[in-house]
């Protein structure tokens, strides 16, 4: 049950992705209250090579003879966009809690039927968008409600990172691939977090894509209750080749975050007022996935709650469906 009483989650991997060594393993290594204590793959000898690298203690036949192991209190998804959904629910629906790489599910439709798995089973689902988890986004969230620029006009995010072969799974319309899924899901995010706001529509898009429905690089503009206005651009491939921060405009000036994404690599808050400028950063340097982790084993053990439940991820998910809408490229996932 939500919030049981237990010394240690034992989470069991879905795949062997490059991610579970960055995202699982090496966090758990520093919150002693979680176990990786299996993995499975689509193939076994991959499963067995990634559990010798890694420290995995067992290896499963298949995913379904995981899920079916009593020993695990929790399930980590990093498989393809495409599989995320249909295999938390799996998950959930096996008892388990999940944590799930983002996106958590390719459309609203199939968040909401994760959502309510989730609330019908009695377990957690977490959405692994790590820099949720981080002190910077705590601290750039309090300035802006502390009125530290004022009311905010204007808030802006640049997400880009080049993924120049075709052949990696994010150019693959049917694996849940494209620039909004893959960089845009944190852009959309970050602007949520910064206006505390949900916005009431997309008021234009465009898209320039590289592979069939699969966008490149994606300028969408948003709107928000308060008249605010919002704007993300996010690329795999094209300009900006690289770039990775967001910019809030208020009535009494403004505010900008360098590197919201990886902020325990380096990051920057800088206050700007007019009249005088601050640089600011956040104490100490906490990883993101270790701070994602120790969130979720002590959702598990003691009942807290998580910043990207279902009510977080639904809301990311409908802004993402809308984005899409106004590109006129097609939905990813399943009705």
């Amino acid at each position: 049950m939500v919030g049981e009483a237990r010394k240690t989650v034992r989470i069991g991997v879905l795949g062997a992705a490059r991610i579970v060594r960055r995202a699982l393993v090496l966090p758990a290594r520093r919150v002693p209250e979680v176990t990786v204590a299996a993995i499975a793959a689509r193939d076994r000898h991959r499963a067995h090579a990634h559990a010798r690298r890694l420290g995995i203690p067992r290896v499963h036949e298949d995913y379904d003879a995981l899920l079916a192991d009593p020993d695990l209190d929790a399930v980590y998804v990093p498989l393809p966009n495409s599989l995320h959904a249909e295999w938390s629910v799996r998950a959930l629906r096996a008892g388990k809690h999940v944590l799930c790489e983002k996106p958590i599910a390719g459309n609203e439709a199939e968040a909401r039927r994760l959502a309510d798995v989730a609330a019908r089973t009695g377990r957690i689902v977490c959405e692994a968008m790590h820099p949720a988890y981080h002190p910077l986004t705590d601290r750039v969230r309090t300035l802006v409600a502390e009125g530290a620029i004022g009311e905010v006009g204007h808030v802006e995010a640049r997400i880009a990172f080049p993924i120049p072969s075709t052949g990696d799974i994010r150019w693959s319309y049917e694996l849940g691939g494209g620039a909004v899924m893959d960089l845009g899901v944190y852009a959309v995010a970050l602007l949520r977090t910064l206006t505390g706001a949900e916005p009431t529509e997309v008021t234009g898009a465009e898209a320039r894509i590289r592979t069939p429905g699969v966008d490149r690089r994606v300028d969408a503009r948003l709107r928000f209750p308060n008249g605010a206005t919002g704007r993300i651009v996010t690329s795999m491939w094209g300009w900006p080749l690289l770039a990775g921060h967001c910019r809030v405009e208020g009535s009494a000036g403004r505010l900008t975050v360098l590197n919201p994404l990886g902020p325990h690599l380096f990051h920057r808050i800088v206050l700007d007022t007019g009249s005088r400028r601050r640089h600011e950063r956040v104490a100490g340097r906490p990883d993101t996935y270790t701070c994602q982790l120790r969130a979720f084993a002590e959702a598990i053990t003691h009942g807290r709650p998580l910043p990207t439940g279902p009510e977080y991820f639904l809301a990311n998910t409908r802004v993402i469906d809308a984005i899409y809408h106004a590109t006129g490229l097609p939905l990813r996932g399943a009705g």
